[in-house]
């Protein structure tokens, strides 16, 4: 995967797209490799993934190839192409581990979707986000209708849709695209401060947060209690909420086990 590398480093590991030359925007034939890096992350023992892109600049979105057009050229071929885009998006989304996007530069339409599939968008303030598709006759992807109206609402999510217009940083922070704006310098380092943060937390635990969270705009409170209830009876059965708990009371830090 020369476009794509999956930094194992112990507990947290980063995902670089490094195509600087096409703004890092994901090849034409790139995303299975993709989804298997997900795929490769989540059957690991790592606890956290930074996905990042190289030489200043998130991800553009799809590479948008004119000489592999004619390979788009029936509505079969189309539809398998937008599955696999659909599929690689729904290996992000259900992730049961903690995911941060660390944008520099351009994270516009499958690249800023990318981004807000994270649970965690730190930014620089050279960063640009937009939902370009109508912008080249297209509508959004890679799971944008569903994850732009739950992060900024539903009417702003119609205007950056509607528009394909560009957000700047100071924007992005103040309409919550981006959790946090630090100086391009800054970044590796507060990125990585996020993830040893995340670390701190129980990793079954985050795993239930995680699916609760996401699955909450369709579930009632009832549904909601209910899931907790089911959650925190399982997590009350295991070694990391002894440990937990014996860690609080004898005042030192957990060593968590994943069981």
């Amino acid at each position: 995967m020369s476009w794509l590398r999956l930094e194992e480093n112990d507990e947290v590991w980063r995902l670089v797209i490094d195509r600087p030359d096409r703004k890092n925007a994901i090849p034409f034939d790139g995303w299975p490799e993709l989804g298997e890096a997900f795929r490769r992350f989540e059957a690991s023992s790592a606890r956290v993934l930074i996905i990042t892109g190289a030489g200043g600049e998130f991800c553009a979105g799809a590479d948008l190839d004119p000489s592999r057009v004619d390979l788009l050229s029936t509505q079969a071929a189309r539809h398998r192409r937008m599955k696999e885009v659909g599929d690689v998006a729904m290996t992000l989304h259900r992730l049961s581990k903690p995911t941060i996007a660390a944008v520099d530069g351009v994270a516009v339409g499958a690249g800023m979707n990318l981004a807000l599939g994270c649970d965690v968008v730190v930014a620089t303030t050279r960063a640009r986000f937009s939902e370009i598709f109508v912008r080249r006759g297209l509508t959004l992807d890679f799971g944008g209708t569903w994850l732009l109206p739950r992060v900024v609402g539903l009417q702003r999510a119609k205007e950056l849709a509607l528009t394909g217009r560009i957000v700047e940083a100071d924007e992005a922070l103040a309409i919550g695209l981006a959790l946090e704006i630090v100086d391009p310098q800054r970044l590796e380092e507060r990125v990585m401060e996020v993830a040893q943060a995340i670390l701190l937390g129980a990793p079954l635990a985050q795993g239930f947060v995680k699916q609760a969270l996401d699955s909450s705009f369709e579930s009632s409170f009832a549904e909601s209690v209910t899931w907790e209830g089911q959650s925190q009876s399982i997590l009350l059965g295991t070694e990391d909420a002894t440990e937990g708990m014996a860690a609080f009371v004898e005042k030192r830090a957990p060593s968590w086990k994943g069981r």
